[in-house]
């Protein structure tokens, strides 16, 4: 996997390079602000980001708005030291695809990027749990409307969606299914489009709150 660092930090830079090398994957740049993260992915195209937060001048936040609106499918994810729940709700919200705290062990990272890798949010359960209740307090649509006019989403995509809150992984959701890994990576695009959601964390908040599956961790299948 192609990976882009970006922290202000050089000797955190160093250190996360160098494991992540020693773990097989190949880290194209390291940037050391937003603005350098910005132009490093455009001109590098990672599959995978490591974002920090508090840089200057562009934060974290507003490369990934930035980077996710020009490049949607790099992946990013937050490692910061920034436990502060707007920055996590700010995050999940410009697209970015986990959020991890600086202070976890290498075996949490290494369980965190092998869930981005098979599609999945990288999240700690306490992370995940503050996710799900801003996005469940944010979603309205009743069940049987789950859509607009002219997108009410299929029976699959229904079942899709249900499974997602449930905390199934794509692997699990198509072995239930009888159906390919691809193929529920198909519905999710379209479940995403037509709810105009971002990702898989707001698809997640969506679905319980629109009555498809009790809450509880959406990651506890997971981890």
């Amino acid at each position: 996997m192609r990976v882009l660092l970006a922290d202000d930090h050089a000797l955190f830079r160093a250190g996360l390079a160098s494991l992540l090398r020693a773990w097989g994957m190949d880290v194209v740049g390291q940037a050391a602000n937003g603005v350098e993260a910005i132009e490093l992915a455009r001109r590098l195209k990672p599959e995978l980001m490591l974002m920090d937060v508090g840089m200057s001048p562009c934060n974290g936040l507003e490369a990934t708005r930035a980077i996710k609106a020009e490049l949607p499918d790099v992946k990013i994810v937050i490692v910061t030291v920034s436990e502060d729940e707007q920055d996590l709700f700010e995050a999940i919200k410009s697209g970015a695809e986990g959020y991890l705290l600086k202070g976890m062990s290498e075996e949490e990272l290494g369980a965190a990027l092998t869930r981005i890798s098979a599609g999945e949010p990288a999240l700690s359960p306490d992370l995940a749990a503050k996710i799900l209740d801003e996005f469940a307090r944010m979603a309205r649509a009743p069940a049987e409307k789950l859509a607009g006019p002219g997108e009410e989403l299929t029976e699959r995509e229904r079942e899709v969606l249900r499974l997602v809150a449930e905390g199934a992984t794509n692997r699990e959701i198509a072995s239930k299914l009888f159906i390919s890994e691809n193929t529920v990576s198909f519905h999710m695009k379209n479940i995403l489009s037509k709810l105009h959601l971002k990702n898989r964390a707001h698809a997640a908040a969506f679905a319980i709150r629109a009555g498809l599956a009790s809450d509880g961790d959406p990651h506890a299948d997971t981890a």
